[in-house]
């Protein structure tokens, strides 16, 4: 399939894009406020192995607060959200809401404020 058609495009890509756009859609409404804001996506989180041996639910995602030598990165973990997702069509739905609780964990704001359109999909 020519790459340039939407479904040569991998899970892991379409996934990227799914953060990506929610991202820029964040960006939109907050403008300067997420100015630097790194949004990442990595295949499972760390220590996810002792997270299920002890019987607690992996997080969809993680938050690290800026420092003077790193800017603010929201981390989404595809694997589990992929995992959590309610059927295949309803996981870009998730992975905004996602995005949107992390975001608004990082500014220490509700959800609902930061989008309109958040649903609390899960």
């Amino acid at each position: 399939m020519p790459a340039i058609l939407p479904g040569s495009r991998t899970r892991g890509e379409r996934f990227e894009d799914w953060v990506l756009d929610s991202a820029d859609r964040l960006q939109e409404i907050r403008g300067n406020e997420l100015e630097g804001v790194e949004y990442v996506v990595e295949e499972i989180p760390p220590g996810l192995e002792q997270i299920l041996r002890e019987g607690g639910r992996p997080p969809q995602g993680s938050v690290t607060r800026p420092t003077r030598e790193e800017p603010a990165r929201i981390t989404v973990y595809r694997r589990v959200v992929e995992t959590e997702a309610p059927s295949a069509s309803e996981a870009q739905d998730l992975v905004h809401d996602v995005v949107v609780e992390y975001t608004a964990a990082l500014l220490n704001v509700a959800p609902e404020t930061l989008d309109p359109y958040y649903r609390g999909y899960r």
